[in-house]
């Protein structure tokens, strides 16, 4: 039987994939988790071979328990499940240790594809990203010029992300559970990249993305 453990912290969403999950035969849901803390702990108990992960988690970052994951148990596949636009995020997901990406929007037919493929060993990603990696893959370079926000580290990238949704650096800091010190490395780092001269310019540079990219 192939134990698969959900991370998210949207309990109808974890529900739906039950169900879904429990239908097929050999599958079923060892144990689920809105929080990085609790998804450690119960992975580390129930030994899955499939973590399905959101990558918008209370407490935590779903890229950092990615990492986390790994590190843990190398053995289980990571299936991340997320609103989070493919495009921006599924690179650096596979760089922290996923296995595949699928959007929320995908259809029950293709989730339960793309967990059949990590099991299998394979990547499970859409055919658009598929031909973006391997053509990175070929010419040992990014397709074409890197985006200013593309060059943002994952942690930096989840700062920007934060602030464009109007939290405050403090409530940053708390979400990633980090000092104000540490986050106000971060924002320094991130003007640098964007070539931003201030404080109010990030700010307004990060409600602009976010506006422009509601799902992530």
């Amino acid at each position: 039987m192939t134990k698969i453990f959900l991370v998210d912290d949207h309990p109808l969403v974890c529900e739906w994939l039950t169900n879904l999950i429990q239908q097929q035969p050999g599958m079923t849901v060892c144990g689920t988790a809105g929080d990085a803390p609790r998804a450690l702990e119960r992975i580390s108990s129930t030994k899955p071979n499939v973590v399905i992960v959101d990558l918008s988690i209370e407490n935590g970052s779903g890229i950092e328990l990615i990492k986390n994951i790994k590190a843990l148990d190398a053995g289980a596949a990571v299936l991340v499940f997320s609103m989070h636009e493919e495009r921006f995020y599924a690179e650096r997901a596979l760089r922290a240790g996923a296995r595949g990406y699928i959007m929320k929007r995908e259809t029950a037919e293709k989730i339960i594809g793309g967990i059949r493929e990590v099991l299998a060993g394979k990547l499970s990603v859409s055919p658009d990203m598929a031909a973006l990696l391997a053509q990175k893959l070929v010419d040992g370079q990014p397709v074409g010029d890197r985006s200013p926000i593309e060059q943002l580290s994952d942690r930096e990238l989840e700062v920007f992300q934060l602030l464009g949704q109007g939290i405050q650096t403090r409530q940053v800091a708390e979400t990633l559970r980090v000092s104000m010190k540490t986050i106000q490395v971060y924002c320094a780092r991130i003007k640098a990249k964007l070539r931003l001269a201030n404080a109010a310019e990030l700010l307004r540079e990060a409600i602009r993305w976010h506006d422009n990219h509601p799902s992530a």
